[in-house]
Formats: C-alpha cells, structure tokens, sequence
C-alpha cells in the first residue's frame, strides 16, 4: 500500500496540476474552511489524548495552524515568484533569477506533544511549495491522529496529501521508501534513525529535534515575574514541549526566594492540587509516565513530586540541586519536572551547559544587557529568549530550528515555503554582446581577468 500510495502521488506531482499557484491557494482555501469547522473536533480529541485544556489547545495548536495558513495564502504568490538577483559582472550581459520550485513528494513525521499543530504547519508549507505529501501522525495521540485523516480526506485527494497511520514498523517501511524530501519532528534518537534512512538515498532532511534547554537566572532578575513567565512556559502541555526550559541555573543568593515565588505562580496557575485543575494536562501514556516517574527517584523533591499512574498525572515538580550524572539530568525531560542548579560565576555555568550537547532553546533572565551578550555569544543553541519563555516560536519572521544534536534545518512563515523549495538559480545570457575575455586561446589575459575578478 505504501509503495504504490507513494507511486500515486509522483505520478500525480509530474502532471504538474500541484505546481499551480491558483492550485495551491484554492486547496489551502478548502484547508482552512475544514479547519475551522472542526475545530471543537480537534480540541475534544486532545483531550482525550492527554487531557489538554481547551486554551492551550486553542493556544498552542489550532490558533498557530489558522495563523500560518492565512499568512501563507497572504503571501504565497510573492514567495513563489522568481527572484532577480544582481547578475555576474564576468557574465554580462545577463538577467539572473532564483525560482522556487517544489522538491516533489514528501514524507512529513509529526510527533505526538503537539500532534495537531507540528503535523499541520509542515503540511501547510509542503502544500504551498507545490508538493504531493504523505503525512504520518503520531500513534501515541490516536484520537488526533484520526482526525487529522478524517479532515484530509475530506480535503484532499490520495495523490496529492495522503495521511498513513501506524506505529513503528510503519515509519520503518515509509523510511525505506526513496522520497524526495523528509520532514521530521521528534526525539533525537528517532532523529537519527530518520537521518540514516535518508542518506541512503541522498533525500534532502529537515530534523527538528530537541535538548536540554538551560534557563539561567542572574542575580538581577525580578524573581517574582521570572518564576511567573518560568512557571507558564515549563508546566503548559504538562511539560511536553520540546522547547520548554529543561533545567534552571540560578545564582545561589536567589535560590530560596525562586522557590517561594514558583510555589505561589504554580498555586496561583493550577491551585494547591494541580491534579484537580481543569488547566493542567496529563503524561501521554504509560511508558512516558513511568520514564518520568523515575527520575524522581532519591531527588529531592522541594515542590510537588506527587504521581499517579491510573491518571497518568505527574504534579508540578522542582528538584533541588540535582547531580548533574543523575537520571533527571541526563537526557531531555520532556515533562513537568523542573531541577533547579545554583550557582556563582559564569565559569560555572559554562561547565554545566557545555557539558550537554547544543540545546534547542536557551532562556536568560536579567536585567544586565552584557550578561545576556555574553551568554548569548558564549553558547550554540537553536533559538531564544530574554527574560522569558518560549515565546520566540509565534514569531513566523524568526526560523525555528536547532543546531548540532537539537537538530538541521529550521521553518516558519516564508522559511517554512523556502524549506519544502528547492532554488534552482538560472541565468539569461543576452545575444546582442559576447565578450571574447573567456574564449581561448587566452595569450595574455590572466593579468587582465585577475584584475576584473578584484572587482567582484
């Protein structure tokens, strides 16, 4: 099925109806009216995948993916139009353009945190460059993912965007496949499983991955609205968020007025026993839940730490002073547990951070603009923000995207329609003047074009 399913659809990409811009923006059209009708469907199937309150999924799903829709049907035919470029000197006379043309048939692997708005946003930049798309949801959010192939089946037709469902030894059999270009979100591990499979064919990859993304808090910040915007940013999606702060440094003569402030922003967002709260979502399923849980074995615990595994419910939890070999420490959380790391200089800092590989996001909180330069020029990591949290993901003018193990590549509104384009540079030389400078036999012409390539 998925051979021919994918058979189908380069069939389908080499009659050239997807390559239409009135084709795309017609069917981005019809996209976007599905969406909005379904979107009370959508927001009742996160919750039944893993509690997600209705604001946060309006929030951080729905919302997002209507936004870049409606930027992309704004844009796109100015996005698509070939660009004219400043031609050669060593080419006059010439007109030189960059046209965008699309790869052709994708593969697009969404994960299972944000299992709506990371499947839709890639496929709605893969539809607008001119591809056809097969599209693989998260398994682990079953009741997203069917609604997400009940909405494109509607929409569209198989040769254009198909969505295959499946576990595991699916995604083995449509990485097996030669497509033209793969768009993964998910773990590192997985990342690399992805990233092998492409070499194979030499296929094009965008990976965006993830890490252990440090929140450092000098001693100048206002501790009150940092525990605030800290508290929001790591405990929203219940601390599923590949972008979320991992783990805090914060400067020793801060520490205990941080978790004061932080008792009273989680009390104040999700009440004295988050569990009853209507704002406050639950682990995806069991494995995860049990990943997390152990990492709050012999840690010590100075806010929450309470679990129960029939409700898949992980409190919000703050470790004190983790060692940096433990379990907590060792590999991305990716859940509602927040260890917090003192210290008193900058060099202190560096050996925790360069201890782990380049994370996606770094979070900086102070009111000193030659701290956050230095730490901003110190480190490599995907993208970040000053005196807040993972805010620099609603800007479509930013790319998003990490570097080294977080991940290759970065999207969002025009980068997103760049990243599915292949940029295929032409020139148009002119007829009416043909210099001899480049024509053999070249006598003694090398003073002379070492000099004019000077002036380049």
């Amino acid at each position: 099925m998925i051979s021919e399913t994918l058979q189908s659809q380069k069939n389908y990409f080499q009659t050239g109806e997807t390559k239409s811009i009135a084709y795309r923006k017609k069917i981005l059209k019809a996209l976007k009216t599905e969406l909005l009708l379904r979107e009370d469907d959508i927001v009742a199937a996160l919750k039944k995948d893993f509690n997600k309150p209705a604001f946060e999924s309006v929030l951080s799903e729905t919302a997002v993916v209507i936004s870049e829709i409606e930027l992309t049907l704004k844009k796109l035919s100015g996005w698509a139009k070939p660009k004219r470029v400043f031609p050669s000197l060593l080419n006059f006379p010439s007109t030189d353009k960059i046209y965008s043309e699309p790869y052709g048939t994708v593969l697009i692997i969404a994960p299972w945190n944000y299992p709506y708005q990371l499947a839709l946003a890639p496929l709605i930049a893969a539809i607008a460059a001119g591809n056809t798309i097969v599209l693989k949801p998260s398994e682990l959010t079953p009741n997203t993912s069917a609604l997400i192939n009940s909405i494109v089946t509607t929409v569209f037709k198989p040769e254009h965007v198909k969505v295959i469902e499946g576990g595991v030894d699916v995604s083995q059999t449509l990485l097996a496949q030669r497509w033209d270009y793969i768009f993964f979100t998910g773990s590192v591990a997985v990342g690399k499983i992805v990233a092998k499979a492409a070499a194979e064919h030499l296929t094009p990859t965008t990976l965006e991955l993830g890490g252990k993304n440090p929140c450092i808090i000098d001693d100048t910040a206002p501790i009150g609205l940092t525990a605030k915007r800290i508290v929001w940013g790591k405990f929203l999606n219940a601390g599923q968020t590949c972008i979320a702060p991992d783990y805090i440094l914060i400067h020793h003569t801060k520490k205990e007025a941080f978790y004061t402030a932080l008792k009273n922003e989680i009390d104040k967002a999700y009440s004295p026993n988050p569990q009853q709260s209507d704002d406050y979502a639950r682990i995806v399923n069991t494995k995860n839940f049990e990943r997390l849980q152990a990492m709050l074995t012999n840690e010590n615990c100075v806010i929450g730490g309470d679990t129960s595994s029939e409700h898949l419910y992980i409190s919000p939890t703050v470790i004190d002073e983790p060692d940096l070999d433990s379990e907590v420490m060792k590999d991305e959380i990716f859940g509602p547990i927040l260890p917090v790391i003192s210290y008193s200089n900058t060099s202190e800092l560096e050996s925790i951070i360069l201890k782990y590989e380049k994370p996606l996001s770094l979070y900086v909180f102070t009111k000193s603009t030659a701290f956050y330069k230095k730490i901003i020029n110190t480190f490599s990591f995907g993208g970040g923000v000053i005196n807040d949290t993972i805010i620099h993901f609603i800007n479509h003018r930013l790319p998003f995207g990490g570097v080294g193990n977080s991940g290759i590549g970065a999207y969002h509104g025009k980068l997103s329609f760049d990243t599915f384009s292949h940029q295929k540079a032409i020139v148009k030389k002119g007829n009416w003047l043909d210099l001899p400078l480049r024509y053999a036999p070249y006598n003694n012409k090398l003073g002379f074009i070492k000099q004019v390539l000077k002036w380049l």
